[in-house]
């Protein structure tokens, strides 16, 4: 009798894992949505749904074509953020629309000639060391502190002038509300000093996929190995 109820036990277990194992694999074949137009480039969602661009239903894809955004969002992430954005392409966004990537921000205003030039710079020039393979999964945000000149327009012919009109450069523009809330979030200090000059703290930070500031690198030109290092550590853990 003893025998028979060990090897009953041994079964239970065996059936507890394997359908633990099976619940696994149909949680990791979830099927990912995208917008027919792609709207939003390769942006993947969850669940179905409309696309927020252009409100058409978003179609399914395989497991094998895209990954699937399902990010939980804690208290710590900035896509908590309920404003609204204007992209230098005219559309309409939150910042929760940006969630998946791993997020690299400044803030600073086109019509600078100081400061701005450097940051935008350092940039590119962080863009430039993410190694070709990883670089779709990292996207470079740059928000406007004046955004009663830096219209979507302004913003694109900046984008355009400085080489960073591509699908991995986003450009943002919201109202001196939603500017002053973000800037508080990301520790930056601006004020305006004259009708088309600002002074303010020079300061990139990165983001995690889920929203949550990781690593920030002050001042202009320094040395970028620490805030390289961390974009590739949130890029290959997420």
């Amino acid at each position: 009798m003893k025998t028979i109820k060990y090897i009953l036990v041994i079964i239970s277990i065996t059936l507890v894992l394997g359908a633990c194992d099976k619940k696994s694999t149909k949680e990791t074949t979830k099927v990912a949505y995208q917008c027919p137009m792609k709207c939003e480039g390769e942006k993947v969602y969850a669940e179905k749904g409309t696309c927020p661009v252009c409100k058409m239903d978003l179609r399914p894809l395989t497991k094998e074509a895209k990954k699937v955004l399902n990010f939980e969002i804690s208290e710590e992430s900035i896509f908590n953020l309920t404003s609204k954005w204007n992209t230098e392409e005219g559309k309409s966004i939150t910042l929760k629309e940006l969630k998946g990537k791993t997020m690299v921000m400044v803030m600073v205003y086109t019509s600078c000639k100081a400061a701005c030039p450097r940051l935008v710079a350092d940039m590119r020039n962080i863009e430039g060391k993410i190694p070709e393979k990883l670089k779709k999964d990292v996207q470079y945000v740059l928000v406007s502190i004046d955004p009663n000149n830096d219209t979507p327009k302004v913003l694109k012919a900046f984008a355009i002038e400085n080489f960073m009109d591509g699908e991995e450069w986003t450009f943002l523009q919201g109202s001196e509300d939603s500017v002053r809330e973000f800037a508080n979030v990301l520790a930056v200090k601006y004020k305006q000093i004259s009708p088309i000059d600002f002074s303010h703290s020079n300061i990139i930070s990165v983001f995690n996929p889920q929203g949550e500031l990781v690593h920030q690198q002050e001042g202009l030109g320094v040395d970028n190995k620490e805030t390289i290092a961390k974009i590739l550590e949130t890029v290959t853990n997420k």
